[in-house]
């Protein structure tokens, strides 16, 4: 994910709809439980404001502060309702609870304009596990859900993301303006693009390394991160942090920003202190000079200098982490000067949260910069090329993504599973279409491990209809929903040809699928004595009426078809973009006369005649064609890699 695909409060009917939103209240209280500081309350009004004016009943749900075990009068959102109500000008209410009574009659009374803010959703314990009781509890009083919480946007919370699946989601203006913002730079920067890094730990930082030597013209590096750097270039670092299982990844990266001819800048002096307190002896030393029993906590004057002139040049910089000790004030220098820098840059510039945006806010640069983000860990996690559960949920704005799903078959170990998944991974991040690959029963655990966290899903290549019994060798949909999966092949070919498939065990397999979460993906397609019969046309629209036969509309619309050609199957014979398109357009044409026309457009279609690198873009690109199943060229990664990025 990097540019913003998702629909908006802009994009939606929400004229007299019940809108449940997600927002960011998590705010700094003193002793005597009052507001010290409001800003995440201002920035989610915006998105209030356009719903009240659109006449919505708006439910408001956040947390505050980490609460251990049920209601703590410390942690109630009281002081945020009474501060929003001053904001907005109007009274909000406020519930006793979450999805008790209080909340559920005071939801259910709720007029036009009426803004009603729930209790702290994390006393409930089901609000982090994403139980979806919970998540059910929380949709029934709403029409719509709304995320507009960028802060919380990488937590799979039942508030954040469980909730999607029983509501129609999309954003506010706050998540729009961050991923906009930051995808934009990520994507399309202007150049020169200039990242700064800073922090304590290089392990904090490194997914975010990694991302970013693919994208940046130079990154400066800063922060006790700087130390394990610097040891990994073999200078003494006297008593500095410094992580040693880090040093050998270190060299790793400096030896790919060399190879990609990127600048890997790195403090030429610091100032060192004896102790880990502002008021200790310090001084400044080079780089290949530091004494032992010194620690570095802040960068040096020629360094500040150094970096300050990169950033000058620059036209896009991201700036995460600190470049010192920044909390003790005469360690403060080195992040103040680039602030000062970054703030005078002519450029794009965007703060990532965290320490370097309450630096920015403090130094009183906030509004001589482009982007302070509201989210510190979603913030890295973004910069990292990472999913975002609470974003990832939303509708899309574009219709349809592409499927390109590799079924392995019979192929694969465990092991080879999770180091092929592992690299694949990386391949293609950011890959705006859904990437999924259908492995062999016994591989699953390993497969889902190893995309944890990642942009690929995991299919199951089966699964039986029954729930449980006497059926050895058998999966259920139960088993299968219980691990995490998402998808199920069902009635490929070759299921139907040696293990008598039927297109009555499809359709059961369809429903037991859907009962337990999971999307089929039901293959249909006709022998070459069928197509050489001229029967194509009538075989494929009795598998598919048969296989979808007694689903509803909404499950219709997220099963994906899947029409392989028995024929082109590894027979080396290959249908043309135009046959392919035509059988797909046939399908649609099934299902527009079963449901109707959203839900014609909704459902994806997929071609699985041997897809290669080689016909990828020009199938992808044709009428009725919504992606591929592929088969042997998903068992290579340079192949998949480049069916995947077709567009490239």
């Amino acid at each position: 994910m990097t540019i913003l695909n998702k629909k908006t409060i802009e994009d939606i009917e929400l004229s007299n709809k019940k809108v449940i939103v997600r927002v960011d209240f998590n705010v700094p209280l003193n002793s005597d439980g009052e507001i010290t500081d409001d800003k995440r309350i201002k920035g989610a009004l915006p998105t209030i404001k356009y719903l009240i004016e659109n006449e919505c009943k708006v439910i408001l749900v956040s947390h505050l502060g980490r609460p251990k075990d049920g209601f703590e009068a410390k942690f109630s959102l009281k002081p945020v309702a009474k501060r929003l109500s001053k904001l907005l000008k109007q009274t909000v209410i406020m519930s006793n609870d979450v999805i008790g009574d209080d909340a559920k009659k005071k939801a259910a009374s709720l007029k036009e304009g009426e803004v009603l803010l729930l209790e702290n959703v994390r006393f409930h314990k089901e609000e982090k596990k994403n139980d979806k009781a919970f998540a059910k509890e929380l949709a029934n009083m709403a029409d719509i859900y709304v995320n507009d919480a960028f802060g919380t946007s990488h937590r799979a919370h039942a508030s954040t993301a469980g909730i999607a699946e029983y509501l129609p989601a999309v954003c506010g203006f706050l998540i729009k303006k961050e991923i906009e913002i930051m995808g934009k730079a990520l994507k399309k920067p202007t150049r020169p693009f200039v990242a700064i890094l800073g922090g304590a730990k290089v392990s904090d930082k490194i997914g975010v390394i990694e991302n970013l030597l693919d994208k940046v013209d130079s990154l400066i590096i800063g922060g006790g991160m700087a130390y394990t750097f610097l040891k990994a270039k073999g200078y003494k670092i006297g008593a500095s942090l410094c992580e040693e299982d880090k040093i050998d990844l270190a060299k790793e990266l400096m030896a790919k920003a060399e190879a990609k001819d990127i600048e890997i800048m790195l403090p030429i002096g610091s100032i060192v202190a004896k102790e880990f307190k502002n008021d200790t002896e310090f001084k400044y030393v080079p780089s290949d000079a530091m004494p032992d029993g010194w620690m570095g906590v802040d960068i040096g004057s020629l360094t500040i200098e150094k970096y300050s002139n990169e950033i000058k040049k620059a036209k896009t910089i991201i700036w995460n982490g600190p470049m010192g000790v920044f909390e003790f004030p005469n360690f403060a220098k080195g992040t103040s000067e680039i602030a000062k820098a970054v703030s005078q840059a002519d450029a794009i510039s965007i703060i990532g949260g965290g320490d370097s945006a309450a630096a920015i806010e403090i130094l009183g640069y906030a509004n001589k910069v482009t982007h302070i983000s509201t989210g510190g860990g979603a913030a890295l996690e973004y910069l990292e090329g990472k999913t975002l559960p609470g974003i990832d949920c939303l509708l899309d704005k574009v219709p349809k993504k592409m499927v390109i799903a590799g079924n392995w078959k019979m192929n694969k170990t465990p092991t080879e599973t999770y180091d092929f998944i592992t690299d694949l991974k990386e391949k293609v991040k950011g890959v705006y279409d859904d990437v999924i690959c259908a492995v062999p029963s016994v591989c699953l655990c390993e497969a889902l491990k190893a995309a944890k966290g990642s942009n690929i899903e995991i299919s199951a290549q089966n699964l039986h209809y029954e729930k449980s019994g006497a059926f050895t060798g058998e999966v259920s949909a139960s088993m299968l929903s219980d691990l995490g999966i998402k998808y199920v092949l069902v009635g490929h070919s070759e299921r139907r040809q040696y293990f008598n498939e039927t297109d009555e065990s499809v359709n059961k397999k369809a429903h037991a699928a859907f009962k337990h979460g999971i999307i089929p993906i039901i293959c249909v397609g006709e022998s070459l004595f069928q197509r050489e019969k001229g029967v194509t046309n009538d075989l494929v629209s009795y598998q598919v009426k048969f296989a979808l036969k007694g689903l509803t509309e909404e499950q219709v619309k997220n099963t994906i078809i899947a029409y392989e050609p028995i024929w082109a199957i590894g027979t080396g014979k290959t249908a043309t973009s135009e046959q392919a398109n035509d059988v797909c357009a046939v399908i649609r044409n099934v299902v527009v006369g079963l449901y109707g026309k959203q839900a014609g457009k909704a459902i994806r279609i997929q071609y699985g005649g041997s897809v290669k690198p080689a016909n990828a873009y020009e199938l992808f690109n044709m009428s009725d064609i919504d992606g591929g199943l592929v088969g042997g060229a998903s068992l290579k990664i340079s192949d998949f890699e480049a069916i995947v990025n077709y567009e490239k």
